[in-house]
């Protein structure tokens, strides 16, 4: 086209006679001409823009084609509310991402409702007991709570694509027991957990928890908790003294040495906290070898030396231990009783709740074995109420 064009140029500036019908029909044809190249040209336009803005916004319809309806620009949401797990950050990049606190929290340019955040430590990399809390999740509303798995690199935990589990991997690392990986994997979860602005109750499971008491009373619990529950206490023995070096010192001195439940639940801040540490976390990941087991000290000291007023010096995790045995009791099939679970959500002991007395004062349990899921699923609208 652009040839033609250049033609009648030549035509109509040559010095040679023209009559003037053919100059009015050389114009004509190249207005004709140019009228035509213009439309074709604002039309490639056109087609590019929309397709730039097909690929930008996502037009797509329920088979997944391009088609006339848009979803919301995830930009903004995705950034409050992750719902892409996993991300290639490093964890120190991680850590820093998640520990960015808005100066202005009091005033949220959306709709927050606080959640609960279940972070699942899943060391064999499988939930066998996932059709319980999936029942225990359906009590809830989805907006209430979010759900973390750490499972080991390159094992992806089956639930089917319709189960609350579904995508909610982390990036992960190789942990050990007894090792400060274990640690890691924990601060690894508090981390991807604190990138989402609603969440502000973290509670630490693993794969072989239950919850003793249904999802609105869970909930309701932790969010209304004026304080966190990591279990930290101190004893002259050789569980818990002797694991202590005093190469922590002057930081951390045996006073000041604390052991408990490495199934805790911390409230926001105080996860903030944990992941800004860098003056006792590096004590630990030098000094506290294997025999000092950093996954049952390190929180439990740190949270007793900063934040010990906001916190409740106990767990809701129960679980059962046997004098001289290093792991707890593990609760198969048989011993998956109703009198079992409601000894459980009921204590005989009363703790403290805000300061007042409740015997209400475990809200999960372990540890229970593969083979109880039957059991569990048969007493769980009747004894656990979901």
């Amino acid at each position: 086209m652009k040839g033609a064009l250049d033609d009648f140029k030549v035509m109509l500036t040559r010095n040679e006679p023209i009559t003037g019908l053919a100059k009015v029909v050389a114009f004509l044809v190249l207005f004709a001409l140019g009228v035509v190249a213009g439309l074709w040209v604002s039309a490639g336009i056109r087609r590019s823009q929309e397709s730039i803005v097909t690929k930008s916004i996502g037009f797509q319809g329920s088979g997944g084609g391009i088609c006339c309806r848009p979803d919301l620009d995830p930009g903004f949401e995705e950034f409050v509310a992750p719902t892409r797990l996993m991300h290639d950050m490093t964890d120190e990049e991680l850590f820093w991402r998640a520990t960015l606190v808005p100066a202005a929290a009091s005033r949220y340019p959306f709709e927050r409702v606080p959640k609960v955040a279940f972070m699942f430590l899943a060391g064999h990399g499988v939930l066998p007991l996932a059709p319980l809390w999936e029942r225990f999740f359906r009590g809830g509303q989805e907006e209430r709570f979010s759900i973390y798995v750490h499972a080991p690199p390159g094992v992806a935990i089956n639930v089917s694509e319709d189960s609350p589990f579904y995508g909610r991997q982390i990036p992960s690392q190789e942990t050990e027991w007894g090792y400060v990986t274990l640690v890691d994997a924990e601060k690894r979860l508090l981390a991807n957990a604190l990138l989402d602005f609603s969440n502000e109750r973290f509670v630490l499971l693993s794969e072989s928890c239950i919850p003793v008491h249904n999802f609105t009373t869970v909930y309701d619990y932790l969010v209304g908790s004026r304080h966190s529950f990591v279990e930290s206490y101190y004893r002259n023995d050789r569980g818990c003294r002797n694991r202590y070096s005093r190469s922590m010192a002057p930081d951390i001195t045996l006073r000041q040495w604390r052991k408990g439940s490495q199934w805790l639940e911390l409230s926001r801040d105080l996860a903030t906290s944990v992941l800004t540490d860098t003056r006792y976390y590096p004590l630990f990941r030098r000094h506290c070898r294997p025999s000092c087991y950093p996954d049952e000290h390190y929180v439990q000291t740190y949270v007793t030396l900063r934040h010990g007023a906001r916190n409740s010096n106990r767990t809701v995790t129960r679980v059962e231990w046997r004098a001289g045995r290093s792991h707890p009791v593990t609760y198969g099939a048989r011993d998956a009783t109703p009198e079992l679970v409601r000894s459980i959500r009921t204590s005989a002991e009363p703790c403290a709740y805000n300061s007042r007395p409740t015997s209400t004062c475990y809200l999960f349990a372990r540890k229970f074995a593969p083979d109880s899921l039957a059991p569990l699923l048969n007493m769980s609208s009747t004894v656990m109420h979901y």
